[in-house]
């Protein structure tokens, strides 16, 4: 019986990466690794559960019916082994989240130095990208987003407080081109503009007037997927752009100017959220209630309310 369990966290691995190479790089193995590892493991069962082609790896019906009993088998083992992290002083393990990338000023400051100082048998592993992701499916413990994207059937915990995008631009443009004086003036003017991945349509302005949300599809001259680059461009008088909080010194300089601001109104900010059927981990709950603590403390991310370009949808 134990050697039927060899090698099946190599298995899962393989079908969520659908690649040898990949699941490797998930696993901190080479590649040629776990293709040995699951060769046994087909052997010891006597049925393939992979079928590998040059470019990818697909799985057979039984591989199918396998992940589909051994993936949740596995998560309540790492929730069984983890809490046993309780027994001891300190939480323990490693925390695998995934977060947008509009998220990393949060955290990237005192939050999460305070957090992994307090708990020095935590480890983190943040991995920073704005495409979809089921953090279930993909092996995470958590993921960072903004709170009106999450699904409703996962916990939500508030690290930031609500955010408000603010159409901004130079003096120097303005000169140049006039200030708007409705969103919709907005598509006869240059504007630098957003998407989260590179097959991602441009993000359109969203606004409120009179209690009705709307959108504008504005004339991008730049897209990036950078929004700190779209901020450096906007100083540069090469056009208007959408921007949150991280321009207030900028405007305080007058460096930068906001129009439009009585269409612009805050929104939920962002959270970190887990499955809600799945038992948190010492670890992530240690997390949790240090995020907890810190937005009742009035912490960094509750004071100051500074974000970067949300990565909104």
């Amino acid at each position: 019986m134990p050697n039927d369990l060899d090698g099946l966290e190599i298995f899962v691995a393989v079908a969520e990466a659908k690649g040898f190479r990949a699941a490797g790089a998930r696993l901190g193995i080479s590649g040629s690794a776990v293709s040995q590892s699951l060769r046994k493991l087909e052997e010891r069962l006597g049925v393939a559960l992979v079928q590998r082609t040059t470019r990818s790896v697909h799985l057979t019906e039984a591989g199918e019916r396998l992940y589909s009993e051994a993936r949740p088998a596995l998560d309540d083992l790492r929730t069984a082994v983890a809490a046993i992290g309780e027994f001891g002083d300190e939480p323990r393990g490693t925390l695998r989240i995934h977060v947008a990338v509009a998220a990393n000023n949060f955290l990237s400051g005192p939050l999460i130095a305070g957090f992994i100082a307090s708990h020095p048998y935590v480890k983190l592993d943040l991995f920073f990208s704005d495409e979809p992701v089921d953090v279930v499916a993909e092996g995470y413990d958590a993921g960072v987003r903004l709170g009106e994207v999450i699904d409703r059937d996962m916990i939500a915990v508030p690290i930031s407080g609500d955010i408000r995008l603010m159409v901004t631009g130079a003096p120097s443009y303005f000169a140049r081109r006039g200030k708007p004086k409705h969103p919709r003036d907005l598509i006869e003017h240059d504007c630098i503009n957003w998407h989260p991945t590179p097959t991602a349509p441009p993000y359109k302005w969203e606004f409120t007037e009179n209690g009705r949300d709307f959108a504008v599809d504005v004339r991008a001259r730049v897209l990036t997927n950078d929004p700190a680059l779209n901020i450096r461009l906007a100083r540069a008088g090469a056009g208007l752009c959408l921007a949150d909080d991280r321009m207030r010194d900028d405007v305080a300089r007058g460096d930068l100017v906001t129009v439009l601001d009585e269409f612009s109104t805050p929104f939920p900010g962002f959270y970190l959220y887990y499955p809600e059927r799945r038992q948190a981990s010492p670890a992530l709950r240690a997390l949790v209630d240090y995020l907890r603590d810190a937005r009742k403390s009035g912490g960094q991310l509750h004071a100051s309310g500074r974000s970067h370009l949300t990565g909104k949808r």
